[in-house]
């Protein structure tokens, strides 16, 4: 008993002193089994080496980073603001219609990315601008993009869901199918929530501009190749055609061609899109704990 409090004690501080997750982890567990083997240095060296092999060579893991860099070729293919753009032409000329668009943005930016992170710093960088363009309170702008980042953890294909389904051994394609009701349920109460907020507030977010109806179809027009991709490896895995994981390889394929039809990958943005796709995998406390 005093050993564990110990070990979590000493977690709880190597955290608080910006430690990353993984080796604040590995380090009390890799100390942790030295001394519960009486010390043996071979023993933990041996368990350390194991572990990381057997991480390194399961594949059913390779569906985490491949989601998310599916999301980051959705992004540089600018699919994300055509997203937005479309959500925005529905509902942006209402008093807080840009939050209610970034929190539908996110829900659908989730459906094709997976990972909260990555949702609220897409997003940020897309629906933020417009916002206090548009004289929107910081407060409830930060608000929106955050609490449409939270969608990433339920709207399949969550990596939350996924980790869970592995470690659990459950079913990631049931997982999957219970997680849109509550998705659903999250953006219905989002939206409520940020009319509350215009309510008592009205200043806080003032109307934007109302768009004809043939520019609002031109812009549903832009999300078509989002919602196929999204049909495509959601589809797949329902009706049993392929696994989550060839799933996400097909979905980062796809996500692949559309940037390169759109002529938005070269050797820089490249670079980029896994730079933040190992960003991301870094600072996932969830793809830390697997790790």
């Amino acid at each position: 008993m005093i050993e564990s409090i110990i070990g979590f004690t000493a977690l709880i501080i190597m955290v608080f002193l910006r430690l990353p997750l993984a080796f604040a982890m590995g380090v009390v567990g890799f100390i942790g089994f030295w001394y519960i083997n009486d010390y043996n240095w071979n023993a933990a060296m041996s368990m350390a080496a194991r572990r990381i092999i057997d991480t390194g060579q399961d594949y059913s893991l390779s569906v985490i980073p491949l989601f998310i860099l599916m999301g980051n070729f959705v992004t540089k293919a600018g699919l994300s603001n055509e997203l937005y753009r479309a959500c925005n032409a529905f509902v942006g000329h209402k008093r807080g219609g840009l939050s209610m668009s970034t929190i539908l943005a996110c829900g659908g930016f989730s459906a094709i990315c997976g990972s909260s992170l990555a949702t609220s710093a897409t997003m940020s960088q897309v629906a933020m601008p417009p916002m206090r363009k548009y004289g929107y309170s910081d407060g409830l702008a930060a608000a929106s993009i955050a609490a449409g980042g939270t969608l990433g953890i339920l709207i399949p294909p969550s990596v939350m869901l996924v980790i869970y389904g592995l470690l659990t051994e459950s079913s990631i394609r049931e997982l999957f199918a219970a997680g849109f009701l509550p998705g659903l349920l999250g953006i219905g109460l989002y939206l409520a929530a940020v009319q509350w907020v215009v309510f008592r507030s009205p200043e806080s977010a003032p109307p934007g501009e109302r768009m004809p109806w043939g520019q609002r179809f031109i812009a549903l027009r832009g999300i078509l190749s989002t919602l196929l991709l999204f049909v495509l490896v959601m589809g797949g895995i329902y009706v049993g055609a392929f696994t989550p994981t060839e799933a996400a390889g097909i979905g980062a394929t796809g996500a692949f061609a559309l940037a390169a039809y759109r002529r938005k990958l070269n050797y820089q943005v490249m670079r980029d899109i896994l730079v933040d796709t190992a960003k991301h995998l870094r600072h996932s406390s969830l793809w830390s704990f697997v790790r």
